[in-house]
């Protein structure tokens, strides 16, 4: 992408940045989160601030003083990520508000939250930092709009470590699932829109009923991915016994569940799909059950929550069958399923981040610093997506 690019667009660069930055207390704050947009959409390849800085400034001390801007200065990004919000929320409708987990590997162990995780998709360890984000979401687009960066005990506990790195005193070390929780509750203060299900695959790392739990707390509905050793316990009457004699009285295993073909099962049709729905899937089938999480009990007060729990078996070929628990139980079964098809969104969102907009490029390491990239990271995103997408007739050059 260009300079040319961005000044053919439908919105000057200079009036989206006015619109999400405009909260920043100093003029030179938001003259470089200007340029530090604009330098993510213009710059080739590697997107450091010293080359972001040599894209939109011919200064000698543009590099500097960006990095001051990005690492060092005490700006709130909370703001800028509520602004975002709403101004994407006047561009499209979301479907879903889908969370997701950023791998962001890194050399050396001082970048603020670095270390070493095993990542499931690569089946190996890794140094890195670990985001979650929070995304709007459609058939067509996921846009990132809150973030959250895990400490493990190391950061959270030592105070000399927290002090180099500029850790608010607020910032403790949380369960993935804590973060995603304060996600859907920042995500909730931003909105302007009645808010839609949440959709999420933290399988791989975190305790899922514990989001499930405080999602069903919130009043939110959700479709989330249920790790096969989840225990659940069979809702109704049960088809499911664990003798000859008794009737199951305690949790299963998810998958030991459909396993003994306890639920109904049957197949999807193409003519009742939603629209965009993938064809392919008309010859796959559903199973599906009504289960309650085994009883915790809090403040005296125990939790029967009825969910529906459903598996989608692919066309041929696919290896993996994937389970989703839900408290949206009386929902059409291909609503549901459609849901689950918005997660993919954000996964390619990561990825696009990571090759176009410098999500892996951030060389700072403090905790304001990557909220502050961060959040610059996710307004390009979301500007190149929306805006760019089919340019206007060529404007006035909006000059950094």
């Amino acid at each position: 992408m260009t300079a040319h690019d961005v000044n053919r667009s439908r919105l000057p660069i200079s009036l989206l940045a006015e619109q999400i930055f405009g909260h920043l207390p100093r003029a030179d704050q938001r003259y470089w989160a200007r340029a530090y947009l604009q330098g993510l959409l213009t710059t080739e390849g590697k997107k450091s601030v010293r080359r972001i800085a040599a894209t939109v400034s011919a200064s000698p001390t543009a590099s500097q003083s960006m990095h001051q801007f990005v690492n060092a200065s005490p700006w709130e990004w909370a703001p800028a990520r509520a602004e975002l919000t709403r101004w994407i929320e006047q561009q499209m409708a979301p479907r879903a508000w889908t969370l997701d987990a950023a791998v962001l590997r890194k050399r050396g162990d001082h970048s603020c939250g670095v270390h070493r995780r095993f990542v499931p998709s690569t089946g190996r360890s890794v140094n890195c930092q670990l985001g979650i984000g929070a995304f709007l979401t459609t058939e067509t687009e996921a846009l990132p709009v809150h973030w959250s960066l895990l400490l493990p005990g190391a950061w959270a506990k030592d105070e000399e470590r927290r002090s180099r790195a500029r850790i608010p005193a607020d910032a403790t070390h949380r369960t993935i699932e804590q973060h995603a929780l304060d996600l859907v509750d920042a995500l909730t203060d931003s909105t302007h829109l009645s808010a839609p299900p949440i959709v999420a695959d933290l399988s791989h790392h975190t305790g899922v009923t514990s989001l499930i739990r405080g999602l069903t707390a919130r009043g939110r509905d959700f479709v989330v991915t249920l790790p096969g050793r989840t225990p659940v316990i069979p809702a109704g009457r049960t088809a499911v016994r664990q003798s000859q004699a008794t009737e199951l009285p305690a949790a299963i295993e998810a998958r030991r569940l459909f396993e003994l073909k306890h639920g109904g099962r049957f197949r999807l049709d193409a003519q009742d799909a939603p629209a965009g729905w993938d064809g392919r899937l008309a010859r796959a089938s559903v199973t599906t059950a009504l289960v309650r999480l085994p009883e915790v009990r809090l403040a005296r007060q125990s939790h029967h929550h009825v969910y529906r729990m459903f598996a989608v078996h692919p066309y041929a070929g696919r290896r993996t069958t994937r389970m989703w628990l839900t408290n949206m139980v009386n929902r059409r079964t291909e609503e549901l399923t459609a849901l689950t098809k918005l997660q993919r969104r954000a996964g390619l969102t990561v990825q696009t981040l990571e090759n176009d907009f410098g999500l892996l490029d951030f060389e700072g390491r403090s905790y304001p610093g990557w909220h502050h990239h961060m959040t610059l990271v996710s307004a390009a995103c979301a500007y190149s997506r929306l805006e760019l997408s089919d340019p206007a007739p060529v404007r006035t050059p909006v000059l950094v």
